[in-house]
């Protein structure tokens, strides 16, 4: 037996429940202007919407109206974490508060074609997390797709946030706090590299305008053992702090400390980045950067909407936004 299909609920359906035109359906649904529709037949057709569940096709209001309110989010190959999924949940917020609607995308240009996906929407805005060519951006905005651009480029203003700020708050912490020779933590996954590599280099430039040694860099896997045999290296390079790529590669390196029998902060300090929600309860807590994410998601929708309307995307107040959380750690 064939599977039932449900039939989208049109306007016409709308009309015949209200006992209406479309026409009238349309104006109360759609608040047309300079149109004289009683306050009961506004009401008939509201409720006939809610009871059916009527709601307007996308592509026909795009087509009506001359703008689709979807705002594309193209992320790279990324695993999707505290902060990542707390970013995006903020620029939902933010920009549903402007009218719009937030698509997000996480993928790579091996699996299809960045082209196709803009194509395929046809949204107002993309928000690129990935690096197009200017070709590319060029084809986006003729054919009236804003172009946002969250990852830092050779030239121009991008919405990115700066994580050479984030490994220079890192580092400026630990040098502060008296250490001069510094370690680095680097993750094992080669799919943050847009994170990590600015991070530390970052913590290299704060070294270098302490006129302190190069900070000595170690892969540091989520594995105890390993992450254990990256401290007994710092131990012999005289390194007392580490700047862990985040709190999560920060905790492997607590725990890899403890299984080389030393303690935090006595023998090395540690400090991490992103202060996800297990981060203060590590033994010691851990001492951490945050960047606040209502605040990205905020400036990121302010963004969209300044360049959908043809003007320059505001400036992000990155020293404003990333700060150390202090605990325990360093």
């Amino acid at each position: 037996m064939a599977e039932p299909t449900t039939k989208r609920v049109t306007s016409a359906d709308v009309a015949r429940v209200a006992g209406v035109s479309r026409a009238t359906v349309s104006y109360v649904l759609n608040d047309t202007p300079r149109q004289t529709i009683s306050a009961g037949t506004r009401t008939r057709v509201l409720d006939a919407a809610a009871r059916l569940g009527y709601s307007p096709s996308a592509a026909a209001r795009t087509l009506r109206t001359g703008r689709s309110d979807v705002v594309l989010c193209l992320l790279p190959d990324w695993p999707i974490g505290p902060e990542v999924g707390s970013m995006l949940s903020q620029l939902s917020s933010a920009l549903t508060r402007h009218g719009l609607t937030l698509v997000v995308h996480p993928g790579n240009r091996q699996e299809r074609p960045m082209t196709e996906l803009w194509k395929a929407i046809t949204p107002a805005a993309v928000i690129a997390y990935t690096e197009f060519s200017d070709a590319e951006i060029a084809a986006m905005r003729s054919a009236g797709v804003a172009v946002v651009e969250a990852v830092p480029r050779r030239r121009g203003r991008s919405s990115a946030v700066p994580q050479e700020l984030v490994g220079r708050r890192q580092a400026e912490h630990l040098i502060r706090a008296g250490h001069t020779h510094l370690g680095y933590a680097y993750p094992d996954d080669q799919r943050v590299r847009f994170f990590a590599e600015p991070r530390l280099a970052g913590v290299r430039a704060a070294c270098v305008a302490q006129r302190l040694p190069t900070p000595v860099g170690l892969t540091v896997p989520l594995d105890p053992a390993a992450a254990s045999d990256a401290v007994r290296r710092w131990q012999a390079a005289g390194v007392t702090a580490v700047c862990a790529y985040n709190d999560e590669v920060a905790l492997a390196v607590l725990a890899g400390v403890r299984g080389a029998g030393l303690s935090v902060p006595a023998d090395l300090a540690v400090i991490g980045v992103d202060d996800i929600p297990t981060a203060r309860l590590a033994d010691p807590p851990l001492t951490t950067v945050t960047t606040d994410q209502a605040a990205v998601g905020a400036h990121l929708a302010a963004a969209v909407v300044a360049v959908m309307s043809g003007r320059a995307a505001p400036e992000l107040p990155a020293p404003d936004i990333v700060r150390v959380v202090t605990r325990g750690s360093a």
